[in-house]
């Protein structure tokens, strides 16, 4: 937990950062700088998304595995989220909080800076060695980069950055102190945690989409996609039980 702690220090450190930096840029430069937030997380997502599902096989030749179960968790995932409106459930709780601080915005920056933070390999591994050996390298360099992220999201969207602290400490948290309990499963399917980052690298991408365009994409809604490598696998293990 002691890596969990920590990023959800340096988010609250960078956000508040970010809020004071608001005051005194133009609101033109903070609307440039959050497109290039959108850029730079659109590559990490893309990059991300590559290498868990390229590699290079003999003679050079480039190898691509997990596209039908990707393909299958964001459309399956999406269908779940919009059934169950995720995304309008955290606006309606960004929404609610929003208006008993009176801050205006609230709901944008809570729910764009939870997906970030919550969603990705870093995240998920990191959590998962923090809770197995006590290892919490990962999410000291996660946490380097949230500081950053939460600073440039906090100076474009208000203090509602800074409360995503709240959500990332739940989940990381519960990662960690359940991760015991799933450790023979993640060692006989080594192959979920690259499905699964995969999917979470998917939605960073709809993450940096969204910075550029503006709000298009329900990123909150694809979060059961996540799930899907999971379940997929379990199945594999019913599968092979019998």
């Amino acid at each position: 937990m002691i890596g969990t702690i920590v990023n959800v220090l340096t988010v609250i450190a960078g956000g508040l950062i970010g809020m004071l930096l608001k005051k005194s840029i133009k609101s033109e430069i903070m609307d440039n700088v959050m497109k290039a937030e959108g850029v730079a997380v659109f590559i990490i997502g893309m990059n991300g998304v590559l290498t868990n599902m390229l590699s290079v096989g003999e003679g050079g030749k480039i190898l691509e595995s997990g596209g039908l179960v990707l393909l299958i968790s964001l459309a399956l995932g999406a269908f779940i989220g919009e059934v169950l409106k995720i995304d309008d459930g955290l606006g309606k709780l960004g929404n609610f909080i929003e208006k008993k601080i009176g801050s205006g915005g609230f709901s944008k920056g809570f729910v764009s800076a939870f997906v970030i933070f919550c969603v990705g390999s870093m995240s998920i591994i990191g959590a998962i060695n923090d809770g197995l050996s006590g290892d919490s390298s990962v999410l000291f360099v996660k946490s380097t980069l949230d500081f950053i992220t939460a600073a440039v999201l906090a100076s474009t969207m208000g203090i509602g950055v800074v409360f995503a602290c709240v959500p990332l400490f739940v989940y990381q948290g519960a990662i960690s102190l359940f991760a015991a309990q799933i450790k023979p499963f993640i060692e006989a399917y080594p192959e979920m945690m690259t499905q699964f980052s995969a999917v979470g690298y998917a939605i960073i991408i709809c993450i940096g989409i969204n910075f550029i365009v503006g709000q298009k994409i329900k990123t909150a809604n694809l979060l059961p996609a996540m799930l899907v490598p999971l379940m997929y696998n379990l199945l594999k293990m019913v599968e092979n039980l019998w």
